[in-house]
């Protein structure tokens, strides 16, 4: 006969795809302005702590109720924009570490498990192909703005976070994600900005899924975000965010679960100067709709410190 532990393990297959994957979705996600204009030759330090709480949405013929939990996260991430092949380009990454705390009710019996330790790093390349040459601080405050913006990056999840191959509840997912994104990022007047994104995360297979020795596979699955953001001042901004995801239905050893994503999440960003080169973000988001799945509240707090490259004077002769 099972122990209460393994038949907590069992009955919460579902929730540990989701769990875990959540920390795969929330990266880089529902973030305006993502591909604005920037100076090259340019590195940004990142800081941020990200709090997310709330249910699980499950399949209802899954014995498991009042699914709840807490994640917590704070993360270090380095950016730094240049010159790749006549474009702006940007590189950042990201390490963060993370707190979870699950709690339900398997057959009417409480249940809880907390996990600590390293989530998946993050890392993403973009590149702005259209209405933002590459230009250093020199000319880039002389440019002219307001133009329509065309760019596109490749978002990387990479499989260093905390994983048990026989449990169930992990901070990491022990596989790669990879998610290649288009964008447009279009001024509208003085001070509205829209982007909207479309990306798709592909996802590896992890081959030591619970109890070790099983296959789990996930199909792609889509995400379109759409951002309308308001300028008070050049570093003071608001923005209303979107996002819809779609697919992602996963496989336990051909075993073909019932978590095919059909989500939006609506959230508010605000950015607030905090001196010459930083700033504070803040930001919430939650499910508007959803299907199958996170059914959560994020609130987030950020803080960044940017340096640029000044040219040298010309030493005289």
């Amino acid at each position: 006969m099972k122990s209460v532990e393994s038949k907590w393990y069992f009955r919460l297959l579902f929730l540990m795809v989701t769990v875990s994957d959540f920390a795969v979705v929330q990266a880089q996600d529902l973030d305006p302005r993502a591909y604005i204009r920037t100076p090259i030759k340019a590195t940004t330090l990142i800081t941020g702590f990200v709090y997310s709480y709330g249910g699980v949405v499950v399949d209802p013929t899954i014995p498991v109720n009042n699914i709840k939990a807490d994640v917590e996260s704070v993360s270090l991430g380095v950016a730094h924009s240049f010159k790749l092949g006549g474009m702006t380009a940007q590189a950042l990454v990201a390490v963060p570490y993370g707190w979870a705390q699950v709690s339900g009710e398997v057959n009417e019996q409480a249940q809880s498990i907390t996990r600590s330790g390293l989530s998946d790093t993050r890392l993403r390349l973009s590149v702005l192909f259209k209405g933002a040459p590459p230009l250093r601080i020199e000319e880039f405050v002389k440019a002219p703005t307001g133009k329509t913006i065309l760019g596109a990056s490749i978002n990387i999840v990479a499989p260093t976070g905390q994983f048990f191959s026989d449990k169930l509840i992990n901070l990491g997912t022990n596989r790669w994600a990879f998610r290649p994104e288009v964008a447009l990022s279009q001024p509208v007047g003085k001070r509205w900005l829209l982007d909207v994104y479309g990306g798709l995360w592909l996802f590896t297979n992890n081959k030591s899924f619970y109890p070790g020795n099983s296959l789990r596979t996930q199909e792609p699955m889509g995400t379109l975000q759409t951002h309308f953001s308001y300028n008070f001042k050049p570093t003071l901004w608001l923005a209303l965010t979107t996002t819809y995801y779609m697919g992602g239905t996963s496989t336990i050893n051909g075993d073909v679960k019932d978590d095919r994503q059909s989500n939006v999440r609506l959230g508010l960003t605000c950015v607030l100067p905090t001196g010459k080169f930083s700033s504070l973000k803040l930001a919430t988001s939650g499910g508007a709709i959803v299907r199958v799945g996170q059914d959560f509240t994020t609130i987030s707090v950020g803080w960044q410190r940017t340096w640029i490259q000044f040219k040298k004077p010309a030493v005289k002769k």
